[in-house]
C-alpha cells in the first residue's frame, strides 16, 4: 500500500524523536556525521511548515532562520562546539549570562568557538533546540554551496560579503544596498526579500545581524567541508543523569510551598492558575484599584498598559497590589517559571471582581497561585510536584486545592490569530494516551466579545517546529477533529489525574479550567509561528480568558 503524505511525516516524527533520544544517551555526535544525517533526512521528510523553504536545494528561509535565532542564544552561529548542560554553577561564574528573547535558558559563551546551553526545562527542551540546531545545519550547507563553484572555488559574493562582516565589526559604514546584493546570491532571494530580512533582524533584540549570521554560518560549513574541523553537539553527564528526575520541578515546588506556610495558607483554599505573570494581577488589582466597572473598562486599561502608553496605570497597579495580597515568588529553581502568589485575605476590597464578592472571614478566602507558562513536558514535571502534599518533616500536609486554569497560546486548525479555543480533551500525539474531562469554561461563556470561540479536542505536540500540514490536516479532518495544537495540555492533565484521582493527594472533584488563544494558524500561509508575534491581537483573548477563569474561580466560595 502506498503511504500517505501524513504517514510518511508521523513516521519522520517518530525517527526524529527516537535519534535525538539515542543522541542525548550517547552523549554526543557530529551534526554532518551519520547520526547528525539521519535527523536531517528525517526533519527533510517532515518539512515543517515552520522551515516554509527547507527543502529547498538553493533558497534559504529567512523568516524560519529569524524565528529560529531568536529562540537561540546570540552568536551561537560563530560557535563550532555546542554543549547542553544543566544548571552546573555557571550562573556563579564570570561568563555573560545569555538569554535568548523567546526562550528562557541561560546560556554562556566559553569561547570564540564554544557555546554552553543550560537545559532545566525537561526532554521538550532538549528537542526543541535540536530541531533548531539541524534546521541551522541544513541552511548552512546550502550557504557554502551557494558561496563556491562546481570545483570549490570561493565566489565573489562570499568574499565581499566577509569584507562587510569585517567592516561592521569595527564599527565602520558600508553600502547596505550592497551587501544585500551579495546575500541575494548566497541566500537564493531577491534583492526585496533580502533587504525586509534584513530589516527584521535588525529589529530583533537578540540576533547579530543578518549578514553577520550567514557568513558565519557558511564559514563553519566550509572549514568543516574543506578543513575537515568538524562541528559537534554534546550533552553533559549531569544533564543526562538529570533529565526525567523532576530535579528542578521540586524545587520549583517546593519554594512555593513553603512561602505558603510562611504566610499561614496552607490551610486556606487554593487555585492553581497557569498563564502569565501580567493579566491577573491586572485584571483583579486593576478593578480594586482604579474601580474599574466592568470587563471593558478592564480591557481598555490592558490595552493601555500593552502599548506602554503615556498616563498608563501599570505602575500604580503593581504597587497597589503588593499592599493588597500579592506575593512575588523568586525562581531560584532553574525552571525559568515565575510565580505570584495572592492573598486574597489581605485585600481592602470587599470584591474579586466586578460583582464577585469575596467571604467576609480573611481565613476563609481563597489563595491564588499563578505561575507563568511552562514548556512542554515540564508541565507534568511542575505540576505533579506542586500538587503533592507538603512535607514539613515527618508530616505530610496536603494543598486545599479547589481548581487548576489553565490558559496558553495555541495554534488554531480552524480560524485565525486572536480566536479563542476551549478544549473537552487532550490528546497527545505519537501515543495511545488522551485526556477527556469536564471543562469548567464552555464556548457560550465567550460568546458576544467579538471573537471566535472553537470547542474540542486539542493535540499536545512534541514540538512547535514537529509539524506540517498533512498531518495537521488529518487530525482536523479525521474523526479527531481537532480544533487546534499546543504542547503542554496533555501533561498538565496526567498530572491532574494522577493527584486527584490515583494518589489522593488533592480532592477528586477538582475543579479544571483550559482555555487557549490563537498565537498562529500553521495550516495557512503567512500566519505560522514563523510569521511573527502576535501583539496587541493578544490583549483582547487574554484579558477575557482571565477574566472568565476568575469569575469561575468566584463561583467556588
Amino acid at each position: 500500500m502506498k503511504r500517505t503524505k501524513a504517514q510518511e511525516s508521523r513516521s519522520a516524527i517518530e525517527r526524529l524523536y527516537i535519534t535525538m533520544r539515542h543522541l542525548f544517551m550517547r552523549g554526543n555526535y557530529k551534526p554532518t556525521g551519520v547520526s547528525g544525517e539521519s535527523l536531517v533526512q528525517a526533519l527533510l521528510t517532515l518539512s515543517p511548515e515552520i522551515y516554509g523553504l527547507v527543502n529547498d536545494p538553493e533558497k534559504l528561509e529567512l523568516e524560519g532562520l529569524l524565528y529560529v535565532m531568536e529562540r537561540l542564544p546570540q552568536g551561537i552561529e560563530e560557535c563550532r562546539y555546542i554543549r547542553l548542560i544543566s544548571k552546573e554553577g555557571y550562573e556563579d561564574s564570570g561568563f555573560q549570562v545569555l538569554v535568548p528573547s523567546k526562550r528562557k535558558r541561560n546560556c554562556y559563551r566559553v569561547d570564540d568557538e564554544q557555546m554552553y546551553v543550560e537545559m532545566t526545562r525537561g526532554k521538550s527542551d532538549i528537542y526543541d533546540i535540536l530541531t533548531h540546531l539541524t534546521f541551522l545545519y541544513i541552511e548552512s550547507e546550502k550557504i557554502r554551496t551557494n558561496s563556491t563553484d562546481p570545483k570549490g572555488r570561493i565566489n565573489l559574493n562570499w568574499k565581499k560579503l566577509k569584507e562587510i562582516v569585517d567592516k561592521e565589526n569595527r564599527g565602520e559604514e558600508f553600502n547596505r544596498e550592497a551587501a544585500c546584493s551579495y546575500l541575494t546570491h548566497l541566500t537564493g532571494r531577491t534583492f526585496e526579500e533580502c533587504i525586509a530580512a534584513v530589516q527584521k533582524f535588525e529589529s530583533s533584540h537578540n540576533s547579530n545581524s543578518l549578514f553577520s549570521i550567514i557568513y558565519h554560518m557558511g564559514r563553519l560549513s566550509m572549514e568543516e567541508s574543506l578543513e575537515g574541523n568538524d562541528r559537534e553537539i554534546s550533552f553533559s553527564a549531569t544533564l543526562r543523569e538529570r533529565v526525567g528526575h523532576h530535579v528542578y520541578g521540586e524545587a520549583w515546588a517546593n519554594a512555593i510551598k513553603t512561602v505558603l506556610d510562611e504566610q499561614n495558607l496552607l490551610e486556606r483554599p487554593i487555585h492553581v492558575i497557569s498563564a502569565n505573570l501580567h493579566s491577573v494581577v491586572n485584571t483583579i488589582y486593576g478593578h480594586q484599584a482604579l474601580g474599574l466597572k466592568d470587563y471593558e473598562a478592564i480591557e481598555d486599561m490592558a490595552m493601555k498598559i500593552s502599548v506602554n502608553s503615556k498616563g498608563n496605570k501599570g505602575k500604580e497597579i503593581l504597587d497597589y497590589a503588593r499592599k493588597n495580597g500579592l506575593i512575588q515568588v523568586v525562581d531560584t529553581s532553574g525552571t525559568n517559571i515565575g510565580v505570584q502568589v495572592i492573598d486574597t485575605g489581605k485585600m481592602s476590597s470587599s470584591n474579586l471582581l466586578p460583582g464577585v464578592k469575596l467571604e467576609e472571614s480573611d481565613k476563609k478566602r481563597p489563595v491564588l497561585v499563578v505561575m507563568d507558562y511552562a514548556f512542554g513536558e515540564q508541565a507534568y514535571e511542575c505540576f505533579d510536584e506542586l500538587l503533592k502534599p507538603y512535607e514539613v518533616g515527618q508530616q505530610k500536609v496536603p494543598l486545599n486545592i479547589i481548581s487548576t486554569a489553565i490558559m496558553g497560546k495555541a495554534g488554531i486548525l480552524e480560524g485565525k490569530k486572536g480566536d479563542i479555543m476551549i478544549p473537552n480533551a487532550h490528546v497527545f500525539e505519537g501515543t495511545a494516551d488522551n485526556y477527556p474531562f469536564k471543562n469548567e469554561l464552555d464556548a457560550a461563556d465567550f460568546e458576544g466579545f467579538g471573537l471566535n470561540v472553537y470547542q474540542g479536542p486539542m493535540i499536545t505536540v512534541l514540538g512547535t517546529s514537529l509539524q506540517n500540514k498533512e498531518v495537521l490536516g488529518y487530525f482536523m479532518e479525521s474523526s479527531w477533529k481537532a480544533i487546534g495544537l499546543e504542547m503542554e495540555g496533555a501533561h498538565y492533565q496526567k498530572a491532574i489525574q494522577s493527584a486527584s484521582k490515583i494518589r489522593n493527594s488533592i480532592r477528586k472533584s477538582v475543579k479544571v479550567m483550559y482555555a487557549y488563544y490563537a498565537s498562529d494558524n500553521p495550516l495557512e500561509t503567512g500566519s505560522t509561528l514563523a510569521s511573527g508575534a502576535l501583539g496587541m491581537e493578544g490583549v483582547r483573548p487574554t484579558y477575557l480568558i482571565t477574566y472568565k477563569i476568575l469569575e469561575q474561580i468566584g463561583k467556588a466560595w
